[in-house]
Formats: C-alpha cells, sequence, structure tokens
C-alpha cells in the first residue's frame, strides 16, 4: 500500500457564508493531494501528458463528517491499496489540526491514450513507482 500526507491550509475563499469550506472545494484538496502524492513517487502529470497520456476522473466520492473552517490547517492522508491496471484508485482521510477526521473520499481515475481516447494500461512509470509499495503482500 502506498502512502501520502499532504497538508493545506484553508482560504477565506475556499469557505461558503456558514464559514464552512464550500463542498465542492474537497474535490480539488483531494487533486492536491493526488498531485503531490505522485510528484513524491517521482512522477509529474506534465510530464505523463507530454508521453501522451491522461488521467481523467471516472469516479468521485466524498463522504462528509464534520466542517473544515477557514484557517484551518488540514492534513490530507492519501492511500493506494491496491495496484493500479487500467484505472487507479485514491482514497482519503482529511483531518483537522486537532486530529478530528472531517472527510473521507475517493476518486477512480482511468488512464487513456490522448491520441486515441481511448482506455490503456497504467504506464510503466507509475506501476514501477508503485510497485516497491506492494511487494511482499
Amino acid at each position: 500500500m502506498y502512502q501520502h500526507t499532504t497538508q493545506i491550509r484553508v482560504r477565506y475563499a475556499e469557505t461558503d457564508q456558514m464559514g464552512y469550506v464550500y463542498y465542492g472545494n474537497y474535490a480539488m484538496y483531494y487533486e492536491v493531494a493526488r498531485v503531490e502524492s505522485l510528484r513524491n513517487l517521482g512522477l509529474i502529470y506534465k510530464a505523463l501528458e507530454a508521453d501522451g497520456i491522461i488521467m481523467p476522473v471516472a469516479e468521485n466520492k466524498t463522504k462528509y463528517i464534520r466542517p473544515a473552517r477557514y484557517d484551518d490547517l488540514l492534513t490530507i492522508q492519501l492511500f493506494v491499496k491496491e495496484m493500479p491496471d487500467r484505472r487507479i484508485t485514491f482514497e482519503y482521510e482529511i483531518y483537522n489540526e486537532q486530529k478530528k477526521l472531517l472527510n473521507l473520499g475517493e476518486t477512480i481515475l482511468a488512464f487513456v491514450d490522448m491520441k486515441t481516447g481511448k482506455s490503456i494500461q497504467a504506464p510503466d512509470t507509475i506501476v514501477k513507482a508503485l510497485k516497491p509499495f506492494f511487494d511482499g503482500q
């Protein structure tokens, strides 16, 4: 299993009239965590796209438990629990500074050939980067 932690401070513009993080912004937080987790593995989205591979979101699930508020420092725990094939699943847990669970999420992204628009197997670069986390399982 691969795991990575990212922190984000809630900006005022991300909150609604109630002072809570607007529900739609959690998808953006998931994206930040995904991009940073791949960067941590030496994988850059921009480089994948330059190689003709795109990763559109096929599914996005969110469970709201407690609200996040302006200026909260959020910790996003990201998990990849299975080796990818034609898709990769990312799971998220978002905590506040008091270590209270605020949100659970999951996104499933497909690997797609940019030119043909067809689904493809996970690129070797991603498989090689993740393989050490799954050896022995």
